[in-house]
């Protein structure tokens, strides 16, 4: 038996499969970064949200015991805010403008595969307000 002479083509790669393979890690590191993230703004805004939240729990306690109005301590409210986004782990700027809470937030994240792409590492943001409501404005 005489021995088989190799195809030209054997242990080749075809063009064609080079291109889909790096396609294809694009695509996941397309979805895999983008849920990063996508889970980054989320925290952003919830960490937004809840220190907005927690800043406009702190009332101004003798006028609202006494019924006269919901008003903010609006240095209470900043402290509150701000204790918040520390509890969180987020970093976040507080500002309170009449009965107002406005905190805005920001989280960093670093994508996995567009790393090797040369995307770095970015920032995003998250803004929210929240104001104290009477029972009289409850629906």
């Amino acid at each position: 038996m005489t021995p088989r002479r190799p195809s030209p083509d054997e242990g080749s790669i075809s063009l064609f499969m080079v291109v889909m393979a790096v396609t294809l890690l694009a695509a996941v590191g397309l979805v895999v970064d983008g849920g990063i993230k996508v889970r980054a703004l989320q925290r952003a805004d919830e960490a937004a949200r809840e220190a907005a939240r927690a800043g406009s729990q702190m009332l101004d306690v003798p006028a609202a015991v006494r019924g006269d109005a919901v008003a903010i301590d609006p240095a209470g409210a900043a402290r509150g805010a701000r204790s918040y986004l520390v509890a969180a782990g987020v970093e976040g700027s507080v500002r309170v403008s009449g009965n107002v809470v406005i905190v805005s937030t920001r989280v960093d994240f670093t994508p996995v595969f567009l790393a090797f792409a040369g995307v770095g590492p970015s920032t995003v943001t998250g803004t929210a307000s929240a104001r104290p409501v009477s029972a009289e404005e409850v629906p």
